[in-house]
C-alpha cells in the first residue's frame, strides 16, 4: 500500500545503526553530524508466524510478507525550520511519510559526540517537535487570510470548515502543542489532509540504550521519555541499535539463542515493526495457493471491494464477491475442504468489512 515510517532524531543518537539492523543494509553510520544526507528507504517485512502455518500448509512455490518502507532520514539540528544544517531537505522528507519513528539517545558514552553537548532526552525531543510545529505554523502561513477573503465573497460550507480547521490548528501549533493531540472533526481531518501536517503524522519514541541496560530496569533517562511519551498517548520502545544491527545479521535460530542469552522475549525491532503497523490502524488479509501464499496489508475499516483493489485495480472495478476463510477457522479444520464441510466458508459482498487474518480469493468480472 506504499506506507512509510520515517526514521528521525538529532544526530549521533543511533538512527543510521538502527536503520542498518531493520533493513540489514550497510549505509553510512558514521560519528559526526549529516553522515546521512539523503533520504535512505528499505523495505521492511511485518513478522507474522501465519505466514509460517500457511506455507507449511500450501508447500507454495513463493512465499510474500507483507511489508512497508522505513525511511532514515537526515539527522535534525534547532533552527531546521529557518534552515539550519539540511533545514527543509529534512522536513520535505517528514511530510512524505505516513508515520514517524523519533529515535532518542538514552545511553551515555564519552566517545559519541552529541550535538547538544550532553545527554538530554527530553530536550532532544523538544527541539525535534518544536522544529516540526513551526513547520506546520509556515505551512499554515497566509492560508488563512486567503480562506477567509475567499470565504467572505462565496459562503462554501467546505471553506468555512478548512478555514475553521486552520484556525484551530495555529492556536495548538501557537501553544506547541502537536496536532496529533487536536481533537478535529472527521470534516475538518478531510479539509487538511492535504497539508500534510507534520505533527498530525503518529509517533512512536525509541529509547535507544547502552548494550549492559537491555535485560535491566529503565535507566533515568528512558523513564524520562516514557513519562513525556504518556502525557500524548504515544507509545515508547526501549532498545540497543548496536545489538539489533548485530541481532540482523544472525540466522533465525542463532538470533533466537542470543536473545535468550540475552533475557529478551522479542527484539526491540520486531516490537517497532509491529508497534509502527498497528499505529499505522494496518492490519493483515492473506491470498493463498499453490504457486503463491501472500499478505496484504490493508486500513482497518475497509471493505472487501477495497480490499480487492489493493491486489489490483480491475478487482475493485470488476467485483463480485469475496470467498472467505478465517486463518483460525483453517487451522482448527485443517484444510480448506474441511473448513467447507465445518459450514465456516463464506461468500461475502463488496461491503463486508475486511477482518484481520482472512483469507480471501475474490471473484471478478471486467
Amino acid at each position: 500500500m506504499g506506507l512509510t515510517a520515517g526514521i528521525v532524531g538529532l544526530p549521533n543518537v543511533g538512527k543510521s545503526t538502527l536503520f542498518n539492523a531493520i533493513t540489514k543494509k550497510s549505509i553510512l553510520a558514521a560519528n559526526y553530524p549529516f553522515a546521512t544526507i539523503d533520504p535512505n528507504v528499505g523495505v521492511v517485512t511485518v513478522p507474522d508466524q501465519r505466514l509460517d502455518k500457511l506455507q507449511e500448509m500450501y508447500h507454495p512455490e513463493r512465499l510474500i510478507p507483507t511489508a512497508y518502507e522505513f525511511t532514515d532520514i537526515a539527522g535534525l539540528v534547532k533552527g531546521a525550520s529557518q534552515g539550519e544544517g539540511l533545514g527543509n531537505k529534512f522536513l520535505s522528507h517528514i511530510r512524505e511519510t505516513d508515520a514517524i519513528v523519533e529515535v532518542v539517545r538514552c545511553f551515555e558514552n564519552s566517545d559519541i559526540i552529541h550535538v547538544e553537548g550532553e545527554v538530554d532526552p527530553i530536550r532532544d525531543i523538544e527541539i525535534i517537535n518544536l522544529e516540526l510545529i513551526l513547520a506546520d505554523l509556515e505551512s499554515i502561513g497566509n492560508r488563512i487570510e486567503k480562506i477567509s477573503k475567499k470565504l467572505r465573497a462565496s459562503k462554501d460550507k467546505e471553506d468555512k470548515i478548512e478555514l475553521d480547521a486552520l484556525e484551530k490548528a495555529k492556536s495548538a501549533l501557537e501553544q506547541n502543542q502537536a496536532l496529533r493531540s487536536v481533537d478535529f472533526t472527521e470534516e475538518e481531518k478531510l479539509a487538511i489532509k492535504s497539508y500534510n501536517f507534520l505533527t498530525i503524522k503518529p509517533i512512536i519514541y525509541m529509547a535507544n540504550i547502552n548494550e549492559e541496560e537491555v535485560s535491566t530496569e529503565d535507566n533515568d533517562h528512558v523513564k524520562k521519555v516514557k513519562e513525556y511519551a504518556k502525557k500524548e498517548d504515544s507509545k515508547v520502545i526501549k532498545v540497543c541499535a548496536k545489538i539489533e544491527e548485530e541481532l540482523s545479521q544472525l540466522e533465525e535460530n542463532d538470533k533466537k539463542d542470543m536473545l535468550e542469552a540475552l533475557g529478551i522475549e522479542m527484539s526491540g525491532l520486531d516490537q517497532l515493526i509491529q508497534a509502527t503497523y498497528d499505529l499505522l490502524g494496518l492490519s493483515t488479509y492473506f491470498t493463498v495457493g499453490k504457486d503463491e501464499v501472500r499478505a496484504w496489508t490493508y486500513k482497518k475499516g475497509m471493505n472487501a471491494k477495497q480490499c480487492a483493489g489493493i491486489i489490483h485495480t480491475d478487482f475493485e472495478k470488476g467485483f463480485i464477491r469475496a470467498e472467505v476463510i478465517s486463518y483460525q477457522d483453517l487451522m482448527d479444520c485443517g484444510s480448506e475442504l474441511k473448513v467447507k464441510e465445518a459450514g465456516k466458508f463464506r461468500l461475502e459482498g463488496k461491503d463486508y468489512l475486511m477482518q484481520d487474518g482472512d483469507i480471501c480469493h475474490f471473484r471478478f468480472n471486467v
